[in-house]
């Protein structure tokens, strides 16, 4: 489930919109994880394999703090963490009920656990914060899980903020939020994703010496052959 250094070294150069229009010219639109902000500002681009968990509602024979020490549980999912993971969490969008808190997000830190993701909420907004685990989320609350969401499973496919999310699946997450990169398509986004940043860094050079929009920015015929041109000079 780790990732080659040399993939985490290139996409950590690459911005999640670069990585959304290139996956869009692969056909797939619906990539970007809803309501995934980064609870901090400052916060480094990270790139992981997704682990994922899956939250379904709140029944009450099952959503009770006593699940907790059940062995399909949020604490037994976060044992099974592998170090450098993304953990990818479907909270259904569920707003008013913290999935995590800061025990268990210190837990997740000191397994080594790059980023969490979720499209609900954490709580203990203050500890959370302090265990300076990465978190992308669409804020916080002072309910816990089980006051409107009940555990039910980990490293199964999942619908986080709309998008499907499987379980190696590669994360991206930065200022902008969370982006899938299918497990499939990794290597062509990785090989394609660095000349996609310079040519959109020779676009805004352009910009900036005053050129206009029509036939720069998508390049045409005329602009790509000036682009090559620019390239070579720097070679």
């Amino acid at each position: 489930m780790s990732v080659d250094q040399e993939i985490i070294d290139t996409l950590s150069g690459v911005t999640t919109a670069t990585l959304t229009t290139l996956l869009l010219k692969k056909g797939l639109r619906n990539v970007w994880i809803r309501g995934a902000r980064p609870i901090r500002e400052g916060l480094p681009r990270i790139v992981g394999r997704a682990f994922t968990l899956r939250f379904v509602p709140a029944r009450e024979d099952l959503a009770t703090p006593e699940s907790w020490s059940s062995p399909r549980s949020t604490r037994a999912a976060i044992e099974a963490m592998p170090e450098g993971c993304v953990a990818v969490v479907d909270a259904m969008g569920v707003t008013d009920a913290g999935i995590f808190g800061d025990i268990l997000c210190a837990r997740m830190q000191k397994r080594g656990v790059a980023a969490l993701v979720t499209d609900g909420v954490v709580r203990d907004i203050g500890g959370v914060l302090g265990t300076q685990l990465p978190v992308w989320s669409r804020g916080a609350a002072a309910p816990p899980s089980v006051a409107g969401l009940t555990f039910a499973n980990w490293q199964e496919p999942v619908a986080c903020g709309g998008v499907a999310v499987f379980p190696n699946d590669l994360i991206v997450v930065d200022a902008d939020g969370a982006v899938v990169i299918p497990a499939a398509l990794v290597d062509e986004i990785v090989a394609a994703a660095p000349e996609q940043e310079r040519l959109e860094a020779w676009i805004m050079e352009q910009v900036e010496q005053g050129a206009s929009l029509p036939g720069l920015y998508p390049p045409n015929e005329e602009n790509k052959a000036r682009y090559e041109a620019a390239k070579r000079r720097q070679q």
